[in-house]
């Protein structure tokens, strides 16, 4: 190997090895009676007007936001509710009984912190593992949440360990 090539294979492992990413993880924890989902900006930079979309048409389970008593939702019920961070729903995108997205803004989220919400997720099986009132791991695998950040979208699904991660560009 001539001595240009190893300058530009050295060049660009050093610029590789410099990025910084800001990288999302979405965790879905099953809780009695507020089922939670924890969003995490697991990289290395502050992300500002951060828009986090979660659809659950295509989970395995059939799932679906109950938010009133009378609905599509099974017994207990649980309305959207902020429990930290600088979070909101998306003004554009309310949330009724029975859908099956949710949209919403954080105005600010630090390098490794987190933020969260809670509201009540409910499987529509007929038969289904744990009950219509209680959502396992394998049933949300399949839902997609979509991170838009300026005029980036990038998007995860859910796994079999109810996380879903979402890559993202270098921070700027």
């Amino acid at each position: 190997m001539n001595i240009s090539k190893i300058f530009v294979v050295a060049a660009l492992l050093m610029v590789s090895t410099s990025l910084v990413h800001a990288n999302i993880t979405v965790n879905f924890l099953e809780a009695a009676p507020k089922d939670r989902f924890v969003i995490t900006n697991t990289g290395q930079c502050s992300l500002l007007a951060l828009r986090v979309d979660i659809d659950l048409t295509d989970t395995a389970g059939g799932l679906i936001f109950d938010t009133t008593a009378a609905g599509a939702g099974v017994d207990v019920f649980q309305p959207f509710e902020v429990s930290s961070g600088e979070i909101r729903l998306n003004s554009e995108a309310q949330i009724n009984d029975g859908d099956k997205f949710l949209s919403v803004i954080i105005s600010k989220i630090q390098a490794r912190a987190s933020v969260s919400f809670t509201i009540d997720v409910d499987d529509t099986l007929a038969n289904s593992e744990r009950g219509m009132i209680i959502v396992s791991d394998a049933e949300i695998e399949g839902g997609r949440v979509t991170v838009l950040h300026g005029s980036l979208d990038n998007y995860g699904t859910f796994g079999r360990n109810s996380i879903a991660s979402i890559n993202m560009p270098t921070c700027a």
